[in-house]
């Protein structure tokens, strides 16, 4: 019987290595697993490469991560923000290296790697610093019909961890609003996926027409309690 119901954050992470390359939704704290990450801290990998549209914000969530010294690389679009000093420091003390892609192109090469696209042209980032390899070598361009595009390669993750807001026991994800952001196409390109969710649903009950991330990607998903407001009641978590 399929069941990818883990039992504890702590299960649902076991066997992410030192090194791995983890996706890590979210788009600013909108859709962050924090919980997740908590667990990652907990867990011990280190040397990780990093994925997600930010850098961290405040002490919490992935800034909470960058802060334990666990990851020597970061793979994002937008670095820097108000509450983004975690990152700064790192980074100006050359404690973490940075690969700054543009949004697009982040969805793009995240898609690419969920549908086996080696990869592909994009005008974004053509005649900037971006078009430039780490090492300062130009990427590969090309003009195709009057105009000049840059060769992307797929980004492809170890896991990804995401937040969704239910599941079954297959693994079928449904997403809330904007909270859903890189979680689905994350899910798609990493070897396994972690999700955590609110809710489970029995099996059958979810639409199959509101099935956002089907379960063939999912490895394993864990329940989640709301988070509590400072009243003492309860909000969903965007």
């Amino acid at each position: 019987m399929i069941n990818k119901i883990a039992p504890s954050i702590q299960d649902a992470l076991s066997g992410i290595a030192d090194g791995a390359t983890v996706l890590i939704g979210g788009f600013g704290t909108a859709g962050i697993p924090n919980e997740l990450i908590d667990g990652l801290i907990e867990q011990g990998a280190r040397d990780l490469t990093v994925v997600n549209n930010n850098a961290g914000n405040g002490d919490s969530g992935l800034a909470a991560l960058l802060k334990a010294g666990r990851v020597r690389k970061i793979i994002c679009s937008f670095p820097r923000q108000a509450d983004s000093y975690v990152f700064d420091e790192l980074y100006r003390s050359g404690q973490i290296a940075l690969e700054l892609v543009p949004q697009g192109n982040l969805a793009e090469r995240l898609r690419a790697a969920g549908a086996g696209v080696g990869a592909f042209f994009t005008p974004t980032g053509f005649g900037t610093q971006l078009a430039l390899n780490g090492d300062g070598t130009a990427k590969e361009t090309r003009r195709i019909q009057g105009r000049d595009y840059v060769l992307e390669y797929p980004i492809h993750g170890d896991v990804a961890l995401v937040k969704a807001e239910v599941g079954d026991r297959w693994g079928n994800l449904t997403y809330r609003k904007a909270a859903r952001n890189f979680g689905p196409v994350m899910a798609t390109a990493a070897k396994r996926t972690i999700a955590t969710v609110h809710d489970i649903a029995e099996l059958g009950q979810l639409d199959p027409e509101s099935i956002v991330t089907p379960g063939i990607y999912v490895s394993k998903i864990v329940k989640i309690q709301p988070v509590a407001t400072r009243a003492g009641g309860f909000k969903q978590a965007a």
